[in-house]
């Protein structure tokens, strides 16, 4: 049934061979008479580097279970190397490919090999031992039956990254567990910003059949085996063909992904959503050359390649910082410090405490403040134990870590200081002025500044090179992103335990000059600013606010502003056009916003519904040049086309790619359109504006 090994097209990367190695289990001992080919994969890497399938892997895969049949077995069975199952199709070379051919022979030789497993005249099994992401779970889909480790986590994220699940996965699952599930796995999952499944998840949705823990999970699976075949254990399967539950299910599906990209209809939710609802009838072999079709037409495209590229930048930005020191210059972080108690600064501790375990005092201007900053932190601790995400112990030591107090002395000792207080640029001199005087002239002084001069705040300072820029994004617990703002002044020991500490706190880190805005409130206030223009101009805000909708935000620019608050937004708009320019607009509408203390253009009605906020449309410039839909959108995109050229102009960062991450990471730029610069060179809009692309020609997009 299988065919011929696919040659990788030219300028691909070299396949790293996922090799099937095949032993005899003797099943005696588990009250079986009989043998188990056991088949085992492993790319020869640690844990740290996944199985992976492409063409040479599959086909060792194919000989494999060829051999394993020879040797006469009552079952076979797959599992992986320690802590990785598999985690799918090799994506290295999907940006290579330049025909449909090419793309349909990978997905039918994959399909064409997985498909022996579930049709031989013997059980097959999956053991499935630890990660297994898309084409992975997908061999496991194949087989008979499956069992999961108990600390493995499982996952169908191709909707996630443009494509759909290509290798069975789509027709399979919903045949297995049904529609509404296979939703949930297919759909839901991947656009909740590619949720996986735990073991318990994976087993109660149905797609295993049952768990066993780490320790002697292959002796326990190898019991299962004989349990099965000596017919002590059924495994029953439900039938799935209720026409409404197919219907409501894919609704539930289509409304989710609608939602995710602000209502633009992005292929690979809505063609993976066409191939649940088709599994309902079709035959596996139908089912199977749909989805080599689908797949196909999805690897050939422009969303595809954007996915990729920012996926694999993601992955790459998040183990390299560019342009950072070596980490031995870095400092040991054994105490800190959070000068503030409000919200902003409580998360940064709970952060802090959680990460670097170690002492951590929060100051504030008066017991009140200080008291209920330290109580957040505790009280979200104890929220962490009732959600079984920490031990009641490891919260008890932490807690017992975090202290408060009124007098910033309380601070000596201290190795990194972070503060969170008001946007004023005196204030916070004054109090790196001050505390410069309590601390060790190594100690790290940071700024979460959102906008201010980093340098201008060093004034006056005995020790400036020790002062970096350190801005979070908001929430601080969820949000990836940190932008480490470096000075003109800051050596390389402040800038290196700075980025150590970043790695502590698992955060995806960009080096960038001490400008104004630094990359993500520069651009997103730029871009904010022009719809805020178009309203001023006349525009009316359902027109302005919606004019991006197409490209795929999850969010409209007011719907963001109601989340950050007018009253930062105006703030940050006031700091840019001071620094850079009248090209940042300040917006008498915006103005009157915070001068009512209006903060949201949309209320829910009633029923429910999201309807414009009457208060808000009141205070409305009323202007007399409206502008299309069309318009509003140009005219932010070319914003964002001359501003990033001016960033890298201006050494802001040192690479396109670095304003990319910023966008994905810090502004939920959608992840379909590959960053914003790519999606900008594809538009035409950078040549256009500044008569270059930033990237080469195919970087996120077909060569």
């Amino acid at each position: 049934m299988t065919t011929s090994s696919i040659d990788l097209p030219v300028g691909a990367p070299e396949e790293v061979v996922t090799h099937a190695l095949v032993r005899d289990v003797d099943l005696t001992a588990f009250g079986f008479i009989g043998n188990l080919a056991l088949i085992t994969l492993d790319n020869g890497h640690d844990h740290n580097r996944p199985n992976t399938f492409g063409p040479k892997s599959l086909m060792e895969l194919d000989a494999a279970i060829t051999d394993a049949l020879s040797r006469k077995p009552a079952a076979i069975a797959v599992t992986g190397k320690p802590f990785i199952f598999a985690a799918g199709a090799d994506l290295s070379a999907l940006s290579f490919l330049t025909n449909r051919e090419q793309s349909m022979a990978i997905g039918k030789l994959g399909h064409d090999i997985f498909r022996r497993l579930g049709e031989l005249d013997i059980p097959t099994f999956a053991f499935i031992n630890g990660l297994a992401l898309g084409g992975g779970l997908e061999l496991g889909l194949h087989c008979n039956y499956r069992t999961l480790a108990t600390t493995a986590f499982t996952a169908l994220p191709e909707v996630f990254l443009g494509l759909v699940p290509g290798w069975g996965g789509a027709t399979i699952l919903p045949k297995l567990i049904g529609p509404e599930k296979a939703v949930q796995v297919i759909i839901l999952n991947a656009l909740n910003n590619n949720t996986m499944m735990n073991a318990k998840q994976a087993l109660s949705l149905g797609v295993v059949d049952t768990v066993f823990e780490p320790a002697d999970f292959l002796e326990k699976s190898a019991g299962f085996v004989a349990d099965v075949l000596s017919g002590r254990k059924q495994i029953v399967r439900e039938g799935h063909t209720n026409d409404g539950d197919w219907e409501s299910s894919l609704a539930v599906g289509r409304t989710a992904a609608l939602k995710k990209y602000g209502g633009a209809e992005i292929a690979s939710p809505m063609v993976a959503l066409k191939l649940i609802g088709e599994a309902r009838t079709a035959t596996l072999s139908s089912g199977f050359d749909a989805e080599d079709a689908a797949l196909s037409d999805l690897v050939l495209s422009d969303p595809l390649r954007a996915s990729l590229y920012a996926f694999n930048l993601m992955q790459k930005k998040r183990k390299k910082v560019e342009g950072a020191p070596k980490p031995a210059l870095g400092r040991k972080v054994a105490k800190v410090g959070v000068v503030g108690a409000g919200l902003m600064a409580s998360q940064l501790a709970l952060l802090l405490v959680r990460n670097l375990k170690c002492p951590l005092v929060m100051t504030d201007l008066d017991q009140a403040r200080v008291d209920k900053g330290v109580e957040w932190v505790k009280s979200e601790l104890t929220k962490l134990v009732e959600k079984r995400r920490m031990s009641e112990e490891s919260a008890h030591r932490l807690s017992l870590l975090v202290t408060g107090s009124v007098d910033q002395s309380a601070f000596a000792g201290s190795d990194f200081i972070i503060e969170a207080i008001f946007e004023e640029l005196s204030l916070k001199q004054e109090l790196f002025k001050k505390l410069e005087k309590i601390v060790s002239p190594e100690c790290v002084l940071a700024t979460n500044t959102s906008s201010l001069s980093v340098e201008a705040m060093t004034e006056g300072m005995a020790h400036p090179e020790r002062v970096v820029g350190f801005h979070f994004f908001n929430p601080v617990a969820i949000m990836p992103l940190l932008e480490i703002a470096r000075t003109s002044k800051t050596d390389d020991a402040t800038t290196a335990t700075a980025v150590n500490v970043g790695k502590e706190l698992k955060k995806t880190m960009v080096i960038t000059k001490d400008a104004p805005g630094f990359v993500v409130n520069r651009l997103l206030t730029r871009f904010m600013g022009e719809i805020t223009d178009a309203v001023d101009e006349g525009t009316p805000v359902d027109v302005a606010d919606n004019a991006m909708r197409s490209i795929g935000f999850p969010m409209s620019p007011f719907e963001l502003l109601g989340l950050v608050g007018p009253g930062v937004a105006l703030h940050v708009a006031e700091t840019l056009h001071k620094n850079l320019g009248p090209r940042y607009r300040i917006s008498p509408t915006m103005q009157r916003m915070v001068e009512k203390e209006v903060r949201q253009f949309y209320v829910k009605s009633e029923d429910g519904t999201k309807v414009a906020n009457p208060e808000a449309i009141a205070l409305v410039e009323k202007g007399t040049t409206p502008s299309t839909s069309e318009q509003v959108k140009l005219r932010a995109l070319k914003a964002l086309a001359e501003e990033a050229r001016m960033m890298l102009d201006e050494g802001v960062v040192t690479s396109p790619a670095e304003i990319d991450l910023c966008m994905l990471l810090g502004a939920g730029w959608p992840l379909v359109l590959g960053g914003i610069l790519p999606y900008l060179d594809r538009e035409g809009i950078s040549e256009a504006v500044t008569g270059q692309r930033f990237h080469a020609k195919g970087v996120a997009s077909l060569p």
